[in-house]
């Protein structure tokens, strides 16, 4: 399954994309619980209920008409991963990690997936970064790596967007990968059911029309469900958390000489099975 949050006519609402239509949630289903973190952390209870509406004459809007929203409004955790596929560490000429180098994006950069991306007036030097996001569903703390699949509630498309002169002023990664409007992903969360393997899918971006990123989940250096086994020794993963998983090589800052993003400039992010995102570049 699809599922998104989206605007029309000046409500919000939970929808189940389904083919060209988005089946509104919200109406079909007025018992359901009105936030998408709900709905995942009682995933078993109202799966059932959900899938039955493709098959109904469920209320519902043409896709082309609804304005998406991030899937996840206000996630408990945004956490991300540096440094994780092969190509990405060679062009830096950094060493291959031995350990998962970590850092958090503020839920302020928490962003839709189509919605203009802000250049702040403070960096001259943004920069994106395609990555394969990740939703938790089933939370808990020390899950092994053999366990982790099944506490993925499900994935999304996903664009990085990070200030490099703000990233590297400190060691400290946070405040350049934290501006408003820096972290959208979408356009909706596909399920893991219907992913299967997520170590396997094609990931591109361009810019303007020209391919600047273009890998596979296959060459991530710690997988999905190395992750998720690493973070839960730290914290306790609960449902609706949104971990973004590393971005492959060909990031502008790396490019001879370095190309950032300036207004006007279109940026679409894409994997395979999951769809993109797309954004506009729009100076504050």
């Amino acid at each position: 399954m699809k599922l998104a949050n989206f605007n029309i006519d000046g409500r919000s609402e939970i929808g189940l994309v389904d083919g060209a239509r988005m089946i509104s949630l919200t109406r079909a289903l007025p018992r359901l619980p009105v936030s998408m973190v709900d709905i995942i952390a009682q995933w078993e209870a109202v799966r059932p209920a959900i899938g039955e509406l493709r098959q109904a004459a469920a209320p519902s809007y043409p896709l082309a008409d609804v304005v998406l929203r991030a899937p996840i409004d206000r996630p408990g955790k945004v956490m991300a991963i540096g440094l994780n596929y092969a190509d990405h560490v060679a062009e830096t000429g950094a060493q291959r990690p031995a350990h998962q180098i970590w850092f958090s994006k503020m839920g302020n950069s928490v962003h839709a997936p189509y919605a203009p991306i802000k250049l702040p007036r403070v960096s001259n030097a943004v920069d994106y970064e395609a990555e394969l996001v990740f939703i938790i569903g089933t939370g808990a703390r020390y899950i092994s790596k053999q366990a982790a699949p099944r506490h993925v509630f499900g994935y999304c498309v996903g664009n990085d967007v990070t200030a490099r002169d703000w990233q590297r002023r400190t060691a400290q990664w946070v405040l350049g990968k934290s501006f408003d409007t820096h972290g959208p992903f979408g356009p909706w969360i596909t399920t893991a059911d219907e992913i299967g393997d997520p170590h396997r899918l094609g990931i591109r971006t361009r810019v303007n029309g020209e391919l600047r990123q273009e890998s596979n989940t296959r060459e991530l250096i710690f997988d999905v469900f190395d992750q998720i086994a690493h973070l839960s020794e730290v914290m306790t993963l609960a449902p609706g958390d949104v971990v973004f998983s590393g971005t492959p090589g060909g990031v502008g800052a790396l490019m001879k000489p370095p190309v950032f993003l300036r207004h006007g400039d279109r940026v679409q992010c894409e994997i395979d099975e999951l769809g993109m995102i797309e954004a506009v570049c729009e100076a504050e």
